[in-house]
């Protein structure tokens, strides 16, 4: 699956010093976890997780916020799509 649109959102954040450390690590964990081995449904789903979780830290910037709201969003159309094409695929 293709994911350098999220990948390159996740890298902004993670490169941004702005951001708390703490966030920044946790945007890093959910990149690895998207680039590792494995099923790919889960993959996607363990990074939402993961992303999803730190949105609502009260330290996070509101851009940042933003921007990962845009990647979990993103995620999400890609794992909608991975359940349309297999099911496709079933039929």
């Amino acid at each position: 699956m293709e994911y350098k649109p999220v990948l390159e959102i996740l890298e902004r954040i993670i490169n941004d010093r702005t951001v708390p450390r703490n966030i920044r690590e946790a945007v890093e964990r959910a990149k690895n976890e998207l680039n590792s081995k494995g099923e790919e449904e889960l993959k996607i789903s363990n990074a939402i997780v993961m992303l999803d979780e730190i949105s609502n830290d009260p330290n996070m910037p509101l851009y940042t916020r933003t921007q990962i709201w845009n990647a979990v969003s993103l995620l999400e159309q890609i794992k909608s799509k991975m359940k349309e094409t297999s099911k496709k695929k079933k039929s």
